[in-house]
């Protein structure tokens, strides 16, 4: 158990990271939520605000003192803040950039000066970028093909130089398709599950980017939770300093996907059975296909993913139609 703790958890008030934080509470630890709410949402973490448990500091990666008051008395870090979407770091990619490198390693320098045991951090599938080879093995990678792709390999870059030169325990966990409770439907840059999720509740025809035969290996929330604390509990010195997929290990195209999405909505409402699709023009900067070796988690962290896409789906679509009916 890994309990009575003090973590910071940045971007708790995002998706992942108030999944997190919510699920650190619970097995008793301390935790400190750091959040300039840009993508954020304090609806995501009001259930914890009055806990004792929980602390949140409103502030930005960007700013060197707002890390750094964060970081004190904390033991572990689970970096989560970032600007994702490949389609916004395309349409801006300075402010990504600021964001993601300048934000990753102005946390880097605090969590060094601190003194904190380990710096979890929340890399990215986009990393594989060009390579086509299939699953993606972390020792094996091609040239980024976006802006945000270059700021998460950069991340891990600077992860590995801070290991080495000033002993910080670093571990990366490239995130593959995250999808689950409180991801958020709304905006130009939704993720593609609770985007479709909504449309369809609406009875809206939702697009899909080309022909709907790109794949992806979507993860379910509680499997990324899963990973995220066996990399803080890990005590094996072979799994430290070193890069992981966090995913289940099997893909899924996005007319399988939306073949799912609609069968599961209709259990609540059967004419989401017979909502069209539509298709569009393929989205600059997206690789075709992605698909995850887990192998090296299972090896030296024991992860062991309890969600594949059906059931994890299952779990999200019955959170959203219960929050956004």
């Amino acid at each position: 158990m890994f309990t009575n703790h003090s973590i910071l958890v940045t971007g708790g008030a995002g998706f992942i990271g108030s999944n997190l934080c919510e699920n650190l509470i619970k097995l008793g630890n301390n935790v400190v939520c750091l959040d300039n709410f840009s993508t954020g949402k304090i609806s995501n973490i009001e259930s914890l605000l009055k806990s004792s448990y929980f602390k949140l500091i409103t502030g930005d990666i960007r700013n060197l003192e707002d890390c750094k008051n964060a970081v004190k008395g904390v033991e572990f870090v689970l970096h989560e803040a970032a600007l994702g979407s490949v389609p916004r770091s395309i349409n801006d990619p300075i402010t990504s950039n600021e964001v993601n490198v300048s934000g990753f390693l102005n946390m880097l320098i605090a969590a060094r000066d601190a003194k904190v045991k380990r710096f979890v951090y929340a890399a990215s599938s986009s990393t594989y970028g060009d390579s086509e080879a299939l699953p993606k093995l972390e020792e094996v990678i091609g040239k980024p093909l976006s802006p945000y792709a270059v700021t998460k390999y950069v991340n891990e870059l600077y992860a590995d130089v801070f290991s080495k030169l000033y002993g910080i325990e670093c571990i990366g966990l490239r995130y593959f398709n995250v999808f689950g409770r409180k991801q958020d439907p709304e905006g130009a840059y939704a993720a593609v599950i609770p985007l479709f999720v909504k449309q369809l509740i609406n009875h809206q025809s939702p697009v899909i980017n080309g022909n709907g035969e790109f794949s992806r290996d979507f993860t379910y929330i509680d499997n990324v939770i899963q990973m995220n604390l066996l990399a803080l509990t890990t005590q094996n010195p072979d799994a430290i300093n070193t890069v992981y997929n966090t995913a289940f290990g099997d893909r899924t195209t996005l007319n399988q996907l939306i073949g799912y999405l609609k069968e599961f909505l209709a259990e609540f409402d059967p004419e989401i059975k017979s909502i069209e699709i539509q298709y569009g023009p393929k989205r600059n900067g997206d690789i075709p296909h992605s698909l995850a070796s887990i192998s090296k988690a299972q090896r030296l962290l024991g992860y062991n993913p309890k969600f594949n896409l059906r059931d994890g789906l299952k779990e999200a679509v019955l959170w959203y139609w219960q929050n956004l009916k």
